[in-house]
């Protein structure tokens, strides 16, 4: 992999360069702000160590114009010690860690390892195009949609390696779902899966949950209790709704994650742990780290290999085969008549599938004929307009920068170069445009 390290100073620059090409890696090197611009679109860099504090362009305006011109690329920001509210900046630019001068060339490397990682797998699952046998996961998963595809293609392949999962994905997407298929798919699967909860544990007893305590520890300990770090030793630990964690549990938290051991509240003896952490988020973790919600150490060691699950108004040519999934599962001969499908498949989920699971329990109660119409549609369904109503301006605009790649593509004959040329982005660009706005090539 190309490394670019931007740096006015050349004792920094070779210092670095040479620390990389001994672990197989090439330098390119730039004295300045421009210099690492030109060298940024005429080389094949594959990720960029970027001083902040530089005499031309500083390394904020290098950072913006760097992700302008290719999005995907990961940058390490390298700011002077103790500058937080840099670090904060650089995130918040798009940076995708940072580190402090002098620079820790064995943190560095672990640094870029886990970014390599973390790219490596994204971009395998976004060109492998082999089909997935969904019938012989050991949980039952509707992927219809592309989107769904790629996420179950992530955790096929996430699952054997022994990385933290961060899965992220609005409330009702199904992240415990596919927590447990990496789980089951994993050299784990024998031990323990373990879930908690973080949303609804009150703050006092975080520790107690995460970590156990002994008898007497506190009022209300009236016997020693395992935490669920210790139920899942050698298993898999799902953190759900992780952001809600409070930081002075982060910190503890983190230390048990790097020393692989706990210690029970009122105890003293250390207690060897080996767990494998999945956490799971409807928040955005990288944004709450910028902002000092969320400790930045715990969100890139959580942050290895990230899944995000699609919310349904994404991926709604799979409405369809979930409600025949739940209408089965609810053991129901219920049939939904070309209306009510309509209605169902034009409606925007803002609970997502736990929504719609809950709104056919509901209408199949209720209904007074297995022949289910428009009339046996809960109100906010049936009476339901349609986005464009509700001015979601928002799903336009990605609606036309959809129809505007599509005729781009079409224009020549969906040869990705010549596309990416006529609409002035680069071709990589135009594959990250694609990937998020789920464009495949029509047969």
């Amino acid at each position: 992999m190309n490394i670019l390290i931007v740096d006015d100073e050349s004792l920094q620059r070779n210092l670095l360069a040479g620390f990389l090409a001994k672990q197989g890696y090439t330098a390119i090197e730039a004295a300045s702000g421009e210099e690492a611009l030109h060298r940024f679109m005429a080389d094949a860099v594959g990720l960029v160590l970027l001083d902040h504090r530089m005499p031309d362009l500083g390394g904020d305006e290098v950072l913006e114009r760097m992700k302008a011109i290719n999005p995907l690329v990961p940058v390490i920001m390298i700011t002077a010690y103790g500058a937080v509210d840099t670090a904060v900046r650089a995130m918040q630019l798009g940076a995708d860690d940072f580190l402090e001068k002098p620079v820790d060339l064995e943190l560095l490397l672990a640094r870029i390892r886990a970014i390599e990682e973390r790219f490596y797998i994204a971009d395998d699952a976004a060109r492998v195009e082999e089909a997935i046998d969904v019938e012989s996961l050991p949980v039952r998963l509707i992927a219809v949609s592309t989107a769904m595809r790629q996420v179950l293609s992530l955790a096929l392949r996430a699952a054997p390696s022994p990385w933290t999962v961060l899965i992220q994905g609005e409330t009702g997407t199904g992240k415990e779902l596919i927590a447990r298929l990496v789980h089951l798919l994993s050299p784990r699967k024998q031990a323990p899966f373990v879930a908690l909860n973080c949303a609804a544990v009150p703050e006092g007893l975080f520790e107690s949950e995460l970590f156990g305590h002994e008898k007497g520890a506190f009022t209300g300990a009236v016997n020693r209790r395992r935490g669920v770090m210790e139920q899942a030793h050698g298993g898999t630990l799902m953190l759900d709704e992780v952001g809600e964690l409070p930081l002075a549990v982060q910190a503890k938290l983190l230390r048990s994650l790097q020393e692989q051991t706990i210690c029970r509240v009122g105890g003293e003896q250390p207690i060897p742990v080996d767990v494998r952490i999945v956490a799971a988020t409807n928040r955005d973790l990288k944004q709450m780290a910028a902002d000092g919600e969320f400790r930045e150490d715990l969100y890139f060691r959580l942050n290895v290999i990230k899944i995000e699950i699609p919310p349904l108004r994404r991926r709604k040519e799979e409405i369809p085969e979930l409600i025949r999934f739940f209408l089965a599962k609810l053991d129901s001969p219920a049939v939904l008549d070309d209306q009510a499908l309509q209605q169902l498949t034009k409606y925007h989920f803002p609970g997502n599938v736990r929504e719609l699971e809950h709104i056919l329990q509901r209408t199949v109660t209720l209904a007074r004929s297995p022949r289910i119409g428009l009339r046996d549609l809960p109100p906010e369904i049936r009476d339901y307009r349609g986005q464009a109503a509700e001015g979601d301006l928002v799903n336009r605009l990605a609606e036309i920068e959809r129809q505007l790649l599509i005729e781009a593509l079409e224009r020549h004959q969906w040869v990705q170069t010549k596309a990416a040329t006529d609409l002035g982005i680069s071709e990589r660009v135009l594959r990250y445009k694609m990937e998020r706005l789920e464009i495949v090539k029509r047969k």
